[in-house]
């Protein structure tokens, strides 16, 4: 049921506290790679892994498959360090995303990887997905290289719609997924006693 996702035996459960167990299940309870939308942003922006890495790409190129299969290979290298996205160029409304990183949709197809904590975020337009470029380009931004240095500057030119929409979302969630994630926990604790 979980793709053998879930390396957690019963004995780590009876010795692990609620917190701990809650920060178990919110770094697994995605897939390896979330597809963004409207209902899966809301859950993407209340992770607790702070590093999210995004692929754009249109879902209609015939190159879509395979490098989709190369994106999740290179996901499993970052599981549980950056939250790997896919984000479909051929949806419209996916625009502001893209454009959010300052890309056109020449430059695509496209990896954005962006920090939440401190707004600091670096694109890589490429020609190819691969592993290799993945795994260089992720373990470049957790080193503190940046291809392009880039800041979020709060400026009127900036599509502080995007962010404002994210943020509302987020606050109007957050205590309905603190709650249901005690929940959640305490069954789990209730049930190995």
């Amino acid at each position: 049921v979980d793709n053998k996702q879930l390396d957690l035996k019963s004995e780590d459960i009876e010795s692990m506290d609620a917190t701990k167990l809650s920060h178990f299940i919110q770094r697994n309870n995605l897939h390896l790679v979330t597809e963004y939308n409207p209902m899966t942003a809301i859950g993407l922006f209340n992770s607790m892994i702070p590093i999210h890495l995004l692929m754009m790409m249109n879902k209609a190129s015939p190159e879509y498959e395979e490098s989709l299969h190369r994106y999740q290979e290179a996901a499993k290298l970052f599981q549980g360090k950056i939250l790997f996205i896919l984000v479909d160029s051929g949806v419209k409304k996916n625009g502001k995303v893209i454009s959010f990183f300052k890309l056109k949709k020449p430059q695509l197809p496209a990896l954005a990887i962006y920090q939440t904590l401190d707004d600091v975020w670096d694109t890589l337009p490429i020609t190819e997905v691969s592993v290799e470029h993945v795994q260089n380009f992720c373990d470049g931004f957790l080193k503190g290289k940046r291809l392009v240095s880039v800041r979020l500057q709060w400026t009127p030119n900036l599509n502080i719609s995007l962010m404002v929409f994210f943020r509302e979302k987020i606050m109007n969630q957050k205590k309905r997924c603190q709650r249901w994630n005690s929940d959640f926990s305490l069954l789990l604790l209730r049930r190995t006693k």
